[in-house]
C-alpha cells in the first residue's frame, strides 16, 4: 500500500513547484487584458474613460494614463508572434497593423478619487512586452501616430 502512494505523494509534492510559472504567466496575461483590453467600447469619450477606469480598478490612486485596445484578443496576441508583430527595442514588439485605441489621461492634480479622465480616441500601432507568446505589458511611452 505504501509503495503505491509513493509516486502519488511525489506528484503532490512536486506539483506546486512546477506550476507557479505557468500560473504567474496566466495571471500577468489576465492583468494585461483587465487593464488594456476592451473589445467593444460604448463611446470613446470622457464618460467612457471615467467609467472604464473606475470599473477596472485603476482609480485608487488615480492612474495617470491608461490605454484601452479595441479589437480581438487573438489579434493582440498575434503581435507577440511574427503574424502581426515585429521586434521593437530590446524587449518589446510592435504591431504590424494599427489598432483602434482610447487613451485615458488623468486631468486632476490629486491622485486621490474622484478621478476625472480625458479621452483621446485614435488608431495606432501598439507596443507590448510578451512572455511565452502572451502580452503582459503595454508600453505607454512608445507612441507613433
Amino acid at each position: 500500500m505504501i509503495m503505491g502512494l509513493g509516486p502519488l505523494l511525489l506528484v503532490f509534492m512536486l506539483g506546486p513547484c512546477l506550476t507557479p510559472p505557468a500560473l504567474a504567466q496566466d495571471e500577468r496575461y489576465r492583468h494585461f487584458l483587465d487593464q488594456h483590453y476592451d473589445p467593444n467600447p460604448r463611446g470613446r469619450n470622457d464618460r467612457y474613460c471615467n467609467t472604464m477606469m473606475r470599473r477596472r480598478g485603476l482609480t485608487s490612486p488615480c492612474k495617470d494614463t491608461n490605454t484601452f485596445i479595441h479589437g480581438t484578443s487573438n489579434n493582440i496576441k498575434a503581435v507577440c508572434e511574427d503574424e502581426n508583430g515585429k521586434p521593437y527595442g530590446t524587449n518589446f514588439r510592435i504591431s504590424k497593423s494599427p489598432f483602434q485605441v482610447t487613451t485615458c489621461k488623468h486631468r486632476g492634480a490629486s491622485p486621490h478619487p474622484p478621478c476625472r479622465y480625458r479621452a483621446t480616441p485614435g488608431s495606432r500601432d501598439i507596443v507590448i512586452a510578451c512572455e511565452h507568446g502572451f502580452p503582459v505589458h503595454f508600453d505607454e511611452s512608445f507612441y507613433r501616430p
